[in-house]
C-alpha cells in the first residue's frame, strides 16, 4: 500500500498505481509521511499538526505537538551492533523509545510516550548560528525540514534546517553541534545513508559527507540544475532531482527546467535520465515498495514508477506529491 503526502492531505492507493487513490487524511499541506522500523503505524507531518495512523490510514490521531506546523518526524531506529557495543552508557540515562518532531518556527520536540506528552529539546536553540536561521520566504523564520538517524548510531540525530544548515546530536537531541560549514544553508532533506554518511539536498546544490558533516563535497557541479528537494538510495543507486531555481519560478517564463538524476557511484557522477513530465514537473519525493520498485512524486501530482529500466506513469493525484511512503 502506498501513502502520498500531498499539498492537500494524505492519499492512499492499495496497488502499484495511483489511479484510484483516495484521500484518507484531510490535513492541508503535508510535508512528510514516514514509517520507522520498530514502530507501529505511519506518521504524517503537516502544517496542521503531526498525525499517526496504526490501521493503514483508515483513522488518524493528532499527536498534539506544542507547535502546529510540523515539518519533520523521526522515530528512534532499532539499535545496530555498533550502537549497542559503544553507547550502552548513554542508554542508562536516556531510556525509552523516543519520537521527535521538528517544527516551524525551528524548534525540536521529543516524546518518550509515543506522542502522548512532549517536551522541547532546548539545546537545539543554543546552537551558535540560531539567530541567523530565517528567510523572508518563510515569514522571516526557519523550520526543521529534515530529521534522520541510522541504526548503527541510534543515539545520533541529524537535523536539516530550512534555512539554517545541518546540525548533529550524539545524545538523542539533548546537545547539538553545527555541521553547516561547507554545505548550503537552505537544507530541504538529509538522506542518512550510514552513521557518518549523509547526502543533503539543498536550495543551492546536492552535497555529500562521509565524516558526519565535518567536511562536505558538492555533487552537482557538472549539471545545470541546483535546486534539490530530496534524494533517495535503493539497491545501489542514488536518485536525486532538481530544478533550475525555487518553486516561485516554476510557472514563469523559464519554467522549472527540471531534471532527474541517477548515480551508481554515490553521486560522484550524476546521469540525467528521461521521465514523464520532463522538464516541467519537478520530482519532490521517493519511495520503494516491497518488491523493490522505486516510485517518485512530482509537484504537479504525478506519480511515476521505475520499471524495466525506464520511468513510466503510475497515476495522478489532485495535488503536488511532497512525500511518498510504502507501508
Amino acid at each position: 500500500m502506498l501513502l502520498a503526502g500531498t499539498h492537500d492531505g494524505v492519499y492512499r492507493a492499495d496497488g502499484p498505481r495511483f489511479d484510484s487513490a483516495e484521500r484518507v487524511l484531510d490535513a492541508g499541506r503535508v510535508v512528510r509521511v514516514r514509517r520507522f522500523d520498530g514502530w507501529n503505524g505511519v506518521f504524517a507531518a503537516t502544517k496542521s499538526g503531526l498525525y499517526r495512523s496504526t490501521d493503514g490510514g483508515d483513522t488518524w490521531t493528532d499527536l498534539e505537538v506544542p507547535r502546529e506546523e510540523v515539518y519533520s518526524v523521526l522515530g528512534d531506529p532499532a539499535d545496530g551492533e555498533s550502537s549497542r557495543r559503544d553507547d550502552e552508557h548513554r542508554r542508562d540515562s536516556l531510556d525509552g523509545k523516543r519520537l521527535y518532531a521538528g517544527t516551524h518556527p525551528a524548534h525540536l520536540y521529543a516524546s518518550e510516550g509515543e506522542g502522548e506528552t512532549w517536551r522541547e529539546l532546548s539545546g537545539f536553540q543554543d546552537l551558535p548560528s540560531r539567530e541567523r536561521w530565517h528567510t523572508p520566504r518563510h515569514r522571516d523564520e526557519a523550520h526543521v525540514r529534515s530529521l534522520g538517524a541510522h541504526p548503527d548510531a541510534a543515539d545520533r540525530v541529524v537535523a536539516g534546517v530550512e534555512v539554517g544548515g545541518v546540525h548533529l546530536s550524539d545524545d538523542r537531541g539533548e546537545t547539538w553541534t553545527e555541521r553547516r560549514s561547507g554545505v548550503h544553508d537552505d537544507v530541504h532533506h538529509v538522506l542518512v545513508r550510514g552513521p557518518d554518511h549523509y547526502v543533503a539536498s539543498c536550495g543551492g546544490g546536492l552535497y555529500r559527507t562521509r565524516d558526519a558533516g565535518e567536511t562536505w563535497i558538492r555533487l552537482d557541479s557538472d549539471v545545470d540544475q541546483t535546486y534539490f528537494r530530496e534524494s533517495f538510495a535503493h539497491d545501489g543507486t542514488l536518485y536525486a532531482a532538481a530544478a533550475q531555481s525555487s518553486p516561485g519560478t516554476w510557472n514563469g517564463e523559464r519554467g522549472a527546467d527540471a531534471a532527474l538524476f541517477e548515480s551508481e557511484n554515490d553521486g560522484d557522477t550524476l546521469e540525467s535520465v528521461p521521465y514523464p513530465g520532463l522538464p516541467e514537473e519537478v520530482v519532490l519525493s521517493w519511495t520503494a515498495d516491497a518488491d523493490g520498485r522505486v516510485f517518485a512524486g512530482t509537484n504537479d501530482g504525478s506519480v511515476i514508477l521505475r520499471a524495466s529500466g525506464e520511468w513510466v506513469e503510475a497515476g495522478e493525484l489532485p495535488a503536488g506529491v511532497a512525500s511518498l511512503c510504502w507501508v
